[in-house]
């Protein structure tokens, strides 16, 4: 068994170095995460300028992009092989409903996942790392879940634990995305130089956080585990499209 680990909030993060020692034993581990905090990144690939990896002094690599870019280089030469599993995380708060698109956690995930690998991101619900001994036994009780029940086809889980000491007791649920309100207010300030300078507002409240979405379950204490597609083809109203423009 070969495993690859990334995640998006560097590789010095605590959740990273969790999810590894979780997974020791499993098999052989490589590890290539983002040089920075890559948070919000999505499946960004960076083309406009030439990568840099390096080596930490306890063995992870770290790459001067994207946590996509950390796992596209993988993949397509720098590890030399083709890994069995592509893990991401442990994400320092949730990534749920609409966020998954801008995660930078699940898109290390996804692109493991676009090279036909089996692919899990992790996050934990809250952020703070609070009690992330307790998500990192979660995480290694999926993967070995996963394992058992074989690695043939590829497939790509988004994972979400509960801050609790008990996450890995806590029932687990098979959920859909939620969805959010928009988001809030830009926040607007100016710079000792006296331009206007914009941050991007918090997100917004849940607005589908009914039965079966991963809000739902997270609330409700329970690990939410929900498989993702990449096609964002709107099927349903392919023929509606073709009546409309008459072809």
């Amino acid at each position: 068994m070969r495993i690859l680990i990334s995640n998006d909030d560097g590789y010095l993060a605590p959740g990273l170095a969790a999810l590894v020692k979780a997974c020791e034993g499993l098999g052989e581990i490589d590890v290539i995460a983002p040089e920075q905090n890559a948070s919000g990144t999505s499946n960004s690939l960076t083309l406009n300028r030439p990568l840099n990896v390096y080596r930490a002094a306890n063995g992870f690599r770290y790459v001067s992009g994207t946590p996509s870019d950390g796992v596209h280089l993988a993949l397509s030469g720098l590890l030399g092989y083709r890994p069995d599993l592509v893990l991401s995380g442990i994400n320092n708060g949730a990534n749920m409903g609409d966020d998954t698109l801008y995660s930078g956690t699940v898109a290390a995930a996804t692109e493991g996942y676009l090279f036909g690998i089996p692919s899990i991101a992790f996050s934990q619900a809250e952020k703070g790392w609070g009690e992330l001994e307790a998500a990192a036994r979660t995480a290694r009780s999926v993967v070995e879940q996963v394992i058992a029940g074989g690695l043939g086809q590829a497939f790509l889980l988004n994972v979400n634990i509960p801050n609790r000491a008990d996450a890995d007791q806590l029932p687990r649920k098979i959920t859909r995305l939620g969805r959010r309100h928009s988001a809030e207010a830009i926040i607007e300030q100016v710079n000792p130089r006296g331009e206007t300078i914009y941050w991007i507002g918090p997100a917004g409240d849940a607005r589908d956080a009914g039965e079966g979405t991963d809000f739902h379950a997270t609330a409700n204490g329970r690990v939410s585990i929900t498989p993702l597609q990449v096609d964002l083809t709107e099927h349903a109203s392919l023929g509606a499209w073709g009546q409309r423009l008459g072809l």
